[in-house]
């Protein structure tokens, strides 16, 4: 059994899907890894780092050659995938919505494409995902770039000069990313807010110590929506948070949103009338910006400016911290085929819960639920 650790082609990707750990720990299952001269650069992993863990260090040819197993953090473009074994499972993050004519060309290729992000929000399956281990990475990161972005300080601070008050934090979305974000901002020193259409994450919001700000009177989503993520909301529940969040948006100077919906654009969270509300020098970080954006003028890969308000739309804002993430990242991996190690097969053998859940391709076929019926 050989797993594959090619370097990641997509323009700014600093991250890296095996680390000298996790190369370690295959080759204890007893797997052959060949790891690409130059793959682990982005976070600051060297090739030697690699071969003093056991893995063959070479070009992408014999990287790939016979591969039984290709890993990556985005997935490769089939046609760079030449060489590998008959059947071989691309192990990534494939982005399957956005990326649907990438998914038939696995399938083509004869491939068997396994989407991490399609992994089950259940209790086993935990370690294994990789949507929770880089959105915790972006929330801390988007308080950062905030913070790099804001012209003042973030926690009062009383000085022989004078008081200076503490910043205003608004946290729109509380998923993963969004509770690191509120914790994160806790701890520089704000005072912090959060809101979401889940009421049950109230009781989350107060636990960090943030004030939560909800619809009343509006019936919200009770609990979680499909795989952890919100839903679409009522024409009534969205004009009765916009007439809110508006009064509230005015008098805040960090915003963090992260709201996503899969298989759909980001929702609108802030309209540019909204910004207009919001005082010069206020910073808006929109996690959600390679999804469309929940910010009216955000614009992905850039920081913008409109009405004296930042707006900062990063992309691959966990690839911004490339040795956590990637360490995250490679760990994920592990943990989902490790899982499923069949010692006298000698490599994984997936169940149906967690199988069918993350398998786009088969056997030349597109076969995932989720993407025929979408």
């Amino acid at each position: 059994m050989k797993i594959a650790v090619p370097k990641e082609q997509a323009d700014g990707e600093t991250r890296v899907s095996a680390t000298p750990e996790t190369v370690k720990k295959f080759i204890a299952l007893g797997a052959d890894v060949a790891v690409e001269a130059g793959a682990g650069e982005g976070a600051a992993i060297a090739d030697a780092a690699y071969a003093a863990a056991g893995a063959r260090v070479g070009d992408r040819a014999q990287t790939l050659a016979g591969a039984d197993i290709v890993l990556g953090v985005q997935g490769a473009e089939p046609a760079g995938l030449s060489g590998v074994a008959p059947g071989a499972w691309v192990v990534a993050g494939l982005n399957p919505f956005g990326e649907r004519a990438r998914v038939d060309a696995y399938a083509a290729a004869g491939l068997e494409a396994l989407a991490m992000e399609f992994m089950p929000r259940i209790t086993r399956a935990q370690s294994m995902d990789i949507l929770s281990s880089q959105s915790n990475l972006a929330g801390y990161k988007a308080v950062l770039d905030a913070a790099a972005e804001y012209g003042r300080a973030f926690p009062m601070m009383m000085t022989a000069a004078g008081t200076v008050s503490a910043a205003k934090a608004f946290v729109m979305g509380v998923g993963v990313a969004g509770l690191q974000a509120i914790a994160t901002a806790r701890r520089l020193g704000a005072q912090v807010s959060a809101t979401d259409v889940r009421s049950a994450t109230r009781e989350q919001i107060m636990s960090l110590g943030a004030k939560p700000i909800f619809v009343e009177n509006v019936a919200g989503i009770e609990g979680e929506g499909s795989g952890g993520y919100a839903g679409e909301m009522s024409p009534e529940y969205q004009a009765a948070q916009a007439e809110l969040l508006s009064g509230h948006l005015a008098k805040q100077d960090i915003v963090i949103t992260t709201a996503l919906i899969p298989g759909r654009p980001a929702p609108r969270l802030i309209s540019d009338a909204q910004v207009a509300t919001m005082r010069a020098g206020s910073v808006i970080v929109d996690l959600a910006v390679e999804s469309g954006g929940n910010v009216e003028g955000a614009v992905a890969g850039e920081v913008v400016e409109r009405h004296g308000v930042k707006i900062v739309g990063h992309r691959n804002v966990a690839g911004r911290l490339p040795a956590d993430a990637s360490a995250l990242f490679s760990r994920n991996l592990y943990n989902f085929l490790n899982a499923f190690w069949d010692k006298e097969a000698g490599r994984p053998v997936l169940d149906a819960e967690i199988g069918d859940a993350v398998r786009l391709t088969t056997s030349g076929q597109v076969v995932n639920a989720r993407l025929l019926g979408a």
